[in-house]
């Protein structure tokens, strides 16, 4: 039996939380997975301190975000990995929806090759990454989503990925979530999180401080395409 929207989940409210122009600029900037005052999400917004404090009260009590307080300070993060995909999915309709919006500087193609999408890799290197793996035969796609497979499990351990340590978490090893400016899945979950940390360990590829943008230096990018060969 089909389920109404008058019986399932109340889509409309979260949709009006993130609808705000404030409060979509709030939730886009942590959606790379930092945490940040409400100083500095009023600046994200273009909104006073008092207006930011209404907006994320309202984000907190719609269960987007949550608020760590260390000393004097309030952190403020999105309140799990599943507000981040949808955040990531929002920004894909609205790649393709309406007017977009104007776009400038060198950074932008950088953002489109390699990023943050709240816990791991993005961009066309993100989608190159999990386009190469499903033929490598090391993911496979399944009727309800993307698992590992036994060749996966081993050529990710040798990475240096501890898949037992993965399989003991409560959250799902591997989601897909799609990517908004290349239009295609990338990999999503604590396996897509660990490979990740992976790449920046071996300092194939850093973040930027306080950005999404991730830079891949010339030989990690020749080690990743090699790895994935």
């Amino acid at each position: 039996m089909k389920l109404s929207l008058k019986e399932g989940p109340d889509i409309a409210r979260i949709a009006s939380l993130m609808g705000d122009p404030a409060r979509a600029n709030m939730l886009a900037a942590l959606s790379d997975g930092r945490a940040l005052t409400a100083g500095e999400l009023a600046a994200e917004a273009s909104v006073t301190k008092q207006t930011a404090s209404s907006h994320l009260s309202r984000l907190r009590d719609g269960g987007l975000l949550v608020c760590e307080v260390q000393g004097r300070h309030r952190y403020f993060r999105l309140a799990g990995e599943d507000v981040g995909h949808a955040i990531e999915a929002l920004m894909g309709v609205a790649h393709t929806s309406g007017r977009p919006r104007t776009r400038t500087g060198p950074r932008d193609p950088e953002l489109r090759h390699a990023r943050v999408c709240y816990n791991h890799l993005a961009g066309e290197m993100g989608v190159a990454l999990f386009d190469r793996l499903g033929k490598r035969r090391w993911l496979a796609l399944e009727d309800n989503g993307v698992d590992v497979t036994s060749s996966g499990k081993r050529a990710f351990a040798e990475f240096g990925v501890d898949m037992e340590a993965l399989a003991s978490l409560r959250r799902p090893m591997c989601r897909l979530c799609v990517d908004w400016s290349e239009r295609r899945h990338h990999l999503a979950g604590s396996l897509g999180q660990a490979l990740f940390r992976r790449f920046t360990d071996l300092k194939w590829a850093r973040r930027e401080k306080d950005s999404r943008l991730v830079r891949f230096s010339p030989a990690g990018e020749r080690a990743f395409a090699a790895w994935l060969s």
